[in-house]
């Protein structure tokens, strides 16, 4: 044990649940040495914390599409007609969803 390369021990706590997942985690990549896994996993994996605003835009705008559908689709049920007008709002809503859908991607790519 004196020749040991690597004679620093790092020690953590998880709960059932989450030893389950990194069990799972491993033999989804063919390893069952969980020391190098773990050790691999810290020296060389990475976390992505996905922080884009155009994505609650993207929710945002899904919310006030889904509503104004509701709404023209009881106004049609009413009067039997789609108005030019409501056509509109729902292409111009669309070509707004496309917008933020494309900078989503665009910025995804990026990673």
């Amino acid at each position: 044990m004196a020749n040991r390369k690597r004679n620093i021990r790092i020690r953590f706590r998880v709960t059932p649940e989450e030893k389950a997942l990194i069990e799972e985690k491993m033999m989804q990549v063919g390893t069952s040495n969980m020391e190098a896994y773990l050790r691999k996993m810290a020296i060389d994996g990475y976390i992505l914390k996905l922080d884009l605003p155009e994505l609650k835009e993207m929710i945002s705008l899904l919310r006030r599409c889904s509503n104004n559908l509701n709404q023209i689709a009881k106004r049609a049920n009413q009067t039997g007609r789609l108005y030019g007008e409501d056509m509109g709002d729902i292409l111009q809503n669309q070509e707004h969803l496309w917008q933020a859908a494309n900078e989503i991607l665009g910025k995804l790519s990026a990673l």
